[in-house]
């Protein structure tokens, strides 16, 4: 027998772990669920860094090293995150090799404040492409509005993009433009455009745990009984829009020149009410040409037990479109939801940034 996430990579299913630290790289656990739990690459962000400083001891002498160079706290933090991803990236290096490129990468995020700033955010795009220094690294940017110019110029300038913290269907839509922009800007550049990957990180549990919250102040039977549903709704209805954007003229024109789709990205997938499945946004949200980044809990009940159909997707649009309007009709706009969810996601990353810094500054005084 297959196992279950045999069965999600048979299904066209990408499967990346939401999780690096130096532990993990050096004792060889990365490279085991490689080899036992078909993962083919990493994601990261400012709050998976903060955990693994914080309990990793094999970063002390590093950050020791970077303070008695007279380096700030960022410079420290820069070196030991690019480094980790590098070496992640060499880990993968034979995924990448197999998949042309597809697959194999690792991600690495520009600093959570610049969300809001394109021109600075641009700049460390390119600065944390130049110094990871591999092919299969990936650099995450944000889908605010200040974010999409700078996918843009950064897909532009030829360097693979994962675009995070995307909750609504319309944001999704201006990403794939923004994308498609950038590739235009590579294509007149002479730029080779299948060397240029992205995926477009469409966020999921957060978005049943806000709804759910508003449907169960509304307190009727009829909200209590959308609740859990939302989320899966969303992200289906972000396929569609995927499926319908990259069958446009204008992609069209950029795959016959030999660029590739963005590739929805399902992330959030810990389920956080205790109530629900526990492999519920892996199994209902199943289809060809999609990533699913997992925390090692959520990976670990997917080979264990989940319950993988080979598409869970197509023939969904039209019940999840009614879903949505049945949670509109009762009072709760996704719009403000999901507006919610971008502002508290941006400022949940800078939480946990200044957290990094803070740790990192300690061990840095104590060097001193």
């Amino acid at each position: 027998m297959t196992t279950p996430t045999q069965q999600l990579s048979d299904a066209g299913v990408s499967i990346w772990l939401d999780d690096l630290s130096r532990d993990r790289i050096q004792s060889g656990s990365l490279q085991a669920l490689i080899e036992s739990r078909n993962v083919v690459g990493v994601t990261t962000n400012p709050t998976i860094f903060a955990a693994a400083i914080a309990t990793g001891a094999t970063y002390a002498e590093q950050i020791r090293e970077v303070a008695a160079a007279g380096g700030s706290v960022t410079d420290a933090v820069f070196a030991a995150t690019t480094d980790d991803v590098a070496a992640a990236c060499d880990i993968f290096r034979g995924v990448y090799d197999r998949t042309n490129g597809q697959d194999g990468r690792v991600s690495i995020e520009v600093e959570p404040h610049l969300a809001f700033d394109a021109e600075t955010t641009i700049a460390q795009a390119k600065e944390l492409f130049a110094t990871v220094n591999r092919e299969n690294v990936m650099i995450k940017i944000p889908a605010t509005k200040e974010g999409l110019t700078a996918i843009t110029a950064v897909i532009g300038a030829g360097i693979s993009v994962n675009v995070t913290l995307i909750f609504s269907i319309e944001r999704h839509a201006e990403v794939i433009d923004a994308y498609l922009a950038g590739l235009e800007i590579a294509d007149a550049a002479g730029i080779d455009l299948s060397t240029i990957r992205s995926v477009a990180s469409f966020f999921v549990s957060r978005v049943d745990t806000e709804i759910d919250k508003r449907l169960l102040a509304i307190g009727t039977d009829e909200a209590r009984a959308l609740t859990g549903k939302a989320a899966v709704a969303n992200a289906r209805l972000a396929y569609e829009l995927f499926e319908q954007k990259f069958a446009s003229e204008r992609a069209a024109a950029l795959l016959a020149k030999g660029a590739h789709t963005q590739r929805p990205l399902w992330a959030s997938t810990g389920v956080k009410d205790p109530s629900l499945p526990d492999t519920m946004y892996v199994t209902e949200l199943a289809v060809a040409d999609t990533v699913n980044t997992m925390p090692e809990k959520t990976l670990e009940a997917t080979f264990d037990h989940a319950d993988v159909r080979a598409d869970a997707v197509h023939g969904t649009y039209d019940e999840a479109r009614a879903l949505i309007a049945s949670i509109e009709a009762l009072g709760v706009s996704i719009a403000d939801v999901t507006d919610l969810l971008e502002r508290e996601g941006v400022d949940k990353f800078i939480v946990s940034w200044n957290e990094l810094l803070d740790i990192v500054t300690a061990t840095m005084e104590g060097a001193r």
